[in-house]
Parts: C-alpha cells; sequence; structure tokens
C-alpha cells in the first residue's frame, strides 16, 4: 500500500505557496477594505514571483507524489512557468487599470486571481481524474466570480451568469465523461488507464464515450468550436483586466491539461480520438477567422482570435507526435506574449470603464501616439503571422508537425484561415495609420501597461533571437510523452 510522504509536498510547493498566499491576501482584505487592493496586489505578484522561482528550482525528473495523485516534469513545470508568468503580468496590468478606475476596486480581485492559478497549478499536475476535477473546478469557481467581479455593472453581471451556466454544463458533461471512464475500465488514474490500454488492446466502447465526453468538456474550457459560444460574451462582458487574465492563464492551463490526458492515459490509442480533435481544430480555425470579420468591438474580436488561435494549437494536438507537442507549447508561448500585449495597449486606449470599445477608438493613433500605434501593429503582425515576427514560428512548428504526420488537409486550412485572419489584423492597423477621426486615447497613460506593450513588442520583433533557447525548452517538455 503506498504511503503518504511529507517530502511529496515539495513537488507542489508552488501551487501550495500560491494557495495560502491567496488565503492570507484574502483576510488582509476582509481587514482593510477595498483600499488595500494595491497591497493585495502587491503581495499576490510577489507571491507568483515566489512560486514560479520555487518551481524553476524544482528537479525537472518525473516524480509522482500524493499515491499517485498528481505528478512533476518538465512539461508540468514548462507550462505551470507559462501560467504564473501570464498571471503575473494580468495583475500587473491590473494595478495600472484600476489607478483609473478606483471606483471598481475589489480587494479580491487579486486573491480570486491567486486561486484560480492554484487550481491551474494543480491541474496541470493532476494524474488521476478525482485530482483533475477538484482542481478544475477551483479554477473554475473563481473564475465564474472573476467575470462578474463589477456587480453594479450589467454587462459584468451578464457575463459571469453565461459564464457560470456554461461553465457548469461543460463541468457536468466532463464528470459524466469521466465516471464512464472509471466504471469500463476500473480505475481514475492515468497511469493505470494507460497500462490497461495499450498499442492493440481492446478498448470498450464506455471507454470511447467517456473520453469522448471529456474531450467535449475540455473544449468548453479551451473555447474550441462548436464548443465557443460562451466566449464572446464573456470577453465582452467581463473587465478588460479579467479579460486580459481569461485569455492567457486558463486557456494555457486547459491546454495543457489536454495534451497530459490524451497523451498520458490514452496515447496508445490515438486512433480513438485524433479524427476528432482534426475536426474541433479544423472548426476552431475556421470560427475564429470569419468571425472575426464581423466584429467591431475589440474584445469581441479577441475573443474570436483567441478560438482560431486554439484551433492552430489543436493542430498541434492532432499530431499525435513529439514535434506536435513543442509545436503547442512554443505556439503558447507566443500567444501569451502577443495576447497580454494586445489587452496592454487595449488598456491604454480604453482609460475609462465607459470608455469605448469600438475598434475605431484606434483611429488616428499613429499620429497621436505614433510609438504606441507601432507598438500594436509588431502585436498584430505577429498574430497574424507574418514574418519576421514571433508568430510566424509558433504557426511554422504546428503546421511542420502536421505535415510531418499526413495530416496536409488541416495545415491547408490552417494558411487558410491564417491568411483569412490577416486581413482584420491589418484592417485595425489600417484604421490607426490611414482613418482622421481623432484617438480618443488619454495622455497620462500608467507604466504598467507602457511596459507590457513595449516588452510584447520588442520580443514578438526580435524573437529569432530567443528561438533557439525557447525552442530547446519546449523540445525538452515534449519528450517527456515520448522518452
Amino acid at each position: 500500500m503506498e504511503q503518504f510522504q511529507i517530502l511529496d509536498l515539495v513537488t507542489l510547493l508552488p501551487g501550495i505557496v500560491v494557495l495560502c498566499s491567496s488565503i492570507v491576501l484574502l483576510l488582509v482584505g476582509a481587514w482593510r477594505g477595498a483600499g488595500s487592493m494595491p497591497l493585495i496586489g502587491n503581495g499576490a505578484m510577489l507571491a507568483l514571483l515566489v512560486a514560479a522561482f520555487l518551481q524553476a528550482t524544482l528537479p525537472q525528473n518525473s516524480s509522482i507524489v500524493l499515491n499517485g495523485m498528481f505528478i512533476s516534469n518538465g512539461f508540468t513545470s514548462f507550462t505551470k512557468l507559462l501560467v504564473m508568468s501570464g498571471a503575473f503580468f494580468s495583475l500587473f496590468l491590473a494595478n495600472g487599470y484600476y489607478k483609473k478606475n478606483q471606483k471598481y476596486m475589489v480587494a479580491e480581485f487579486p486573491v480570486l486571481i491567486l486561486l484560480a492559478t492554484a487550481g491551474m497549478i494543480f491541474m496541470i499536475s493532476s494524474n488521476d481524474v478525482l485530482s483533475l476535477y477538484m482542481s478544475l473546478e477551483l479554477q473554475s469557481l473563481a473564475l465564474y466570480i472573476l467575470a462578474a467581479i463589477h456587480k453594479n455593472n450589467i454587462k459584468s453581471s451578464e457575463a459571469g451568469l453565461k459564464y457560470f451556466v456554461l461553465g457548469a454544463l461543460a463541468s457536468g458533461i466532463l464528470l459524466y465523461g469521466a465516471s464512464l471512464i472509471y466504471g469500463f475500465s476500473g480505475t481514475t488514474n492515468f497511469a493505470k488507464i494507460a497500462a490497461l490500454y495499450t498499442v492493440g488492446a481492446a478498448v470498450p466502447l464506455g471507454v470511447v464515450v467517456g473520453l469522448a465526453l471529456v474531450v467535449v468538456g475540455l473544449c468548453f474550457k479551451v473555447s474550441a468550436a462548436p464548443f465557443h459560444m460562451w466566449t464572446p460574451d464573456v470577453y465582452e462582458g467581463a473587465p478588460v483586466p479579467v479579460t486580459s487574465f481569461f485569455a492567457v492563464a486558463p486557456k494555457i492551463a486547459a491546454v495543457s491539461l489536454f495534451v497530459s490526458v490524451l497523451y498520458y492515459p490514452f496515447g496508445h490509442i490515438a486512433v480513438q480520438w485524433q479524427q476528432v480533435i482534426i475536426l474541433i481544430s479544423a472548426l476552431s480555425m475556421i470560427v475564429g477567422a470569419f468571425g472575426a470579420l464581423r466584429q467591431s468591438n475589440i474584445k469581441r474580436l479577441m475573443a474570436y482570435s483567441s478560438i482560431g488561435h486554439v484551433g492552430y494549437i489543436l493542430v498541434g494536438l492532432a499530431s499525435a507526435s513529439h514535434e506536435g507537442v513543442r509545436g503547442v507549447l512554443l505556439y503558447m508561448f507566443v500567444y501569451m506574449t502577443v495576447t497580454l500585449g494586445m489587452f496592454a495597449c487595449i488598456m491604454m486606449i480604453k482609460q475609462k470603464e465607459d470608455a469605448s470599445e469600438d475598434i475605431y477608438a484606434f483611429a488616428g493613433l499613429a499620429k497621436n501616439k505614433p510609438m504606441l500605434a507601432m507598438a500594436i501593429s509588431i502585436i498584430l503582425l505577429s498574430m497574424a503571422g507574418i514574418p519576421p515576427f514571433a508568430g510566424l514560428f509558433g504557426k511554422y512548428f504546428i503546421f511542420l508537425a502536421a505535415v510531418k504526420s499526413g495530416l496536409y488537409g488541416l495545415a491547408v486550412i490552417g494558411v487558410l484561415s491564417s491568411v483569412v485572419a490577416a486581413f482584420y489584423y491589418l484592417r485595425i492597423i489600417k484604421i490607426m495609420y490611414f482613418d482622421e477621426a481623432p484617438s480618443h486615447l488619454e495622455h497620462d497613460m500608467q507604466y504598467e501597461m507602457k511596459i507590457v506593450a513595449l516588452a510584447s513588442s520588442v520580443f514578438n520583433l526580435l524573437f529569432l533571437v530567443s528561438l533557439s533557447p525557447v525552442l530547446d525548452g519546449a523540445t525538452k517538455a515534449a519528450a517527456v510523452f515520448f522518452g
């Protein structure tokens, strides 16, 4: 019989630090009130830095702890660092945003970010259906509240309600699928499931149906088509700092969970799920590309853009190869940088909570703020995958994996979708440089937004310099499933 060892907690220390910090900061907020949000926000960022440092110093060898409930390896470490980075910069941007919108300050905001991040950290390390579901719900419950954090704002309340209803439905579907897998396999542990269904083994129909339902539940979480219906409304209704967080950290965590679930317990029966992922990937790329063409609200446009990016990521997942997982990790890294940079720019345009979110709010920006317009242009061109920016390399390695796996049709759909998507990115650049309407920018932009926008644009412009270490890290992390 396996025994619990206190040293097992060392492996989970980064998540424990984030979780305990959220509890301490919640007490501080209850004691000092809404005015303590800047202090709590700084404390939350410090907690994330400490957790990231601990994660980076932990051994990268594979270890299974807490009686097989959690696993730690190079892949989990890579994706946890991405999630913590996304959460840190989301809080950093939020600090700047709420300086201009102090009436919306809520002390619980940084605490909820930490609680959601803790759920994501444990979710990434899950090695059992039970730990997966509990971690997923810890993340989801915090996200539902975050969407409706501005309780006196109708749009925010509506976003929270829509997200809760559809998120609860997705969780129920996933849980039912997990129960079918347990019922037909007799275990909830990923390693034991993998041992049962090796290459050539007969797979019960109940397990296949259960896996399909789990995939559906995860597709809701990553907002992949045709399970994306909540995304545009929630992105539009949620406050900008919340939307920036939604677009980065939860998406990275859910994609990493997607990879872990399909490649670890069900990696030997890829033929059972590969065609489904191919279909979802193609639909996501098409919906993301064409859905954004009709959008004039910048947050809804970013929602459809994120759906398209998930489609590209799923191309790598459908490849069922080492190159595919490597491409997924590299793409998530690039996606995080461009998304954070773009939302920093949106916050600078939308300095006030009631300011316009229309893409024509960018009009005349090149004349009023030429450096900001250049930063936005670099980020948008990178999102479109135009050389020599970082987005090109993300898509290159994804499509390369698809071609090597013989998924030529999916690669073609991806390239064509990228061409269509380039239109709405270039349209914003055209509005900034050629439309004559005055910009709605204020002049006292917060330094947090400037730093993130500048760092994102410079990184994406000079990504070729840092490509080798990032690619090496992604290659080592992907090797966990193919060693």
